[in-house]
């Protein structure tokens, strides 16, 4: 089977291009050895799934992981304690059953507490787990993948203290040599709301024993080099891969979903001086471009995304239009709300204390969508931007427009 550059659900290197993870994956496993509980949060599209998946191989030769995703379970699996025990039972053991090493008398247990009425709190559950992580011949690793469908439901917190429970008394009670939690929000977030026997209010984190996950996510100029390189060898093309794969991080900051869009745009619908082309002469400096202004004229789920959320957080809107708009410049400042949505959302990073929006092609789609929103000051912004043509989408950095037009079609045309 032809590999091919994948956008839609997680990548596998024996049917796609991919830029090499292992760097990411040793990263990640020198926190497992620690015995760390973290969180990967990134914004949607950023490659969480695709690095679990990857991770359980890279794992498997030293630990026995439990890889699960709530995706799998429904808002009814989430109404009361005995609910959840029974799916999270039923998909630990579908996650584990191959596994010869998995003691028979903890899948016999499981496999009960998966049937309904059988176990119906949590402290059952965790006895089992802590048995389980006791008995095992390797470390047992527990992922989850997609916990935003969790996060604001009250079983889910009285499973995560669960965890924290076992992971304070580790010395005392067996638990999971790590737990890795994927998600775009971040879970440290979560408070607990209690009242003391005076009455008064407390807030809690059940997950404040979590590592912080420092690893870049993003895909570096060299890695995409190195993927090309691949491409270009099997399909017999000849193109400068590092220039192209500079070019490609310029305007995506190796943004994986940008990054692979691009280069599927170029590979599948290539072309060449405004008309479709053969793939051999897509790719170029004008084939990026060309691929760049098709980006930026379509819709797709990651755009959609994010203006839902600017839809949905006012304020991070107001920030986004501060930072391109008007040149003032936003001190980094991960304790101001709008500020750390931005960045959780991907919209924003920190560059020298500053914050600035996170690559070129979020600049360019968010001025159109800010431009061509139809409010008085955006058309007076209009009005300046087709007297100068020349946007300064980031004080530090000018970019040149060529055209820009109005409706459904793209503002800004062409890029240099």
């Amino acid at each position: 089977m032809e590999r091919y550059f994948n956008i839609t659900g997680a990548c596998n290197p024996k049917y796609h291009y991919m830029v090499n993870i292992q760097p990411r994956l040793e990263k990640i496993k020198e926190l497992i050895d620690r015995g760390a509980y973290f969180t990967i949060n990134r914004a949607r599209q950023y490659g969480k799934t695709t690095t679990l998946n990857a991770l359980k191989d890279y794992l498997r030769p030293e630990y026995l992981v439990a890889g699960i995703d709530f995706q799998m379970l429904s808002h009814a699996n989430f109404k009361s304690e005995d609910h959840f025990v029974k799916a999270f039972a039923r998909e630990v053991l579908m996650a584990v059953q191959d596994e010869k090493i998995v003691p028979d008398e903890i899948k016999s247990e499981l496999r009960s507490f998966s049937a309904a009425g059988s176990c119906d709190d949590l402290g059952t559950l965790f006895l089992c787990l802590s048995s389980w992580c006791r008995k095992s011949s390797k470390p047992v690793v527990l992922m989850i993948d997609e916990v935003d469908n969790a996060t604001n439901n009250q079983v889910f917190l009285d499973f995560l203290s669960q965890l924290r429970g076992y992971y304070i008394h580790r010395e005392e009670r067996a638990a999971f040599q790590s737990v890795i939690l994927a998600s775009v929000y971040d879970v440290k977030n979560i408070r607990y709301r209690t009242e003391d026997q005076n009455g008064s209010v407390r807030r809690n984190s059940p997950w404040n024993i979590a590592m912080d996950f420092m690893a870049d996510m993003s895909f570096t100029a060299d890695g995409i080099k190195a993927m090309l390189e691949e491409y270009a060898s099997d399909q017999d093309i000849d193109m400068d891969t590092a220039a192209i794969a500079g070019m490609i991080f310029d305007y995506t900051s190796g943004y994986p979903f940008l990054v692979s869009w691009l280069c599927k745009a170029m590979d599948e619908n290539p072309v060449s001086d405004g008309v479709l082309s053969e793939r051999k002469t897509a790719w170029t400096k004008e084939g990026v471009l060309e691929a760049v202004k098709l980006l930026l004229s379509e819709k797709n789920t990651l755009f959609e995304s994010l203006v839902n959320k600017l839809d949905d957080y006012p304020k991070l809107r107001e920030l986004l239009y501060d930072l391109l708009f008007t040149g003032k410049n936003i001190v980094y400042n991960p304790d101001e709300e709008a500020l750390d949505m931005a960045v959780m959302f991907g919209f924003v990073k920190n560059e020298g204390g500053s914050a600035v929006v996170a690559n070129r092609v979020f600049e360019m789609r968010l001025y159109n969508m800010f431009l061509s929103s139809g409010d008085d000051q955006n058309s007076k912004l209009y009005k300046a931007a087709l007297q100068d043509q020349n946007l300064n989408f980031n004080k530090n950095k000018q970019i040149g427009v060529k055209h820009i037009r109005l409706g459904d079609k793209l503002l800004i045309e062409a890029v240099v």
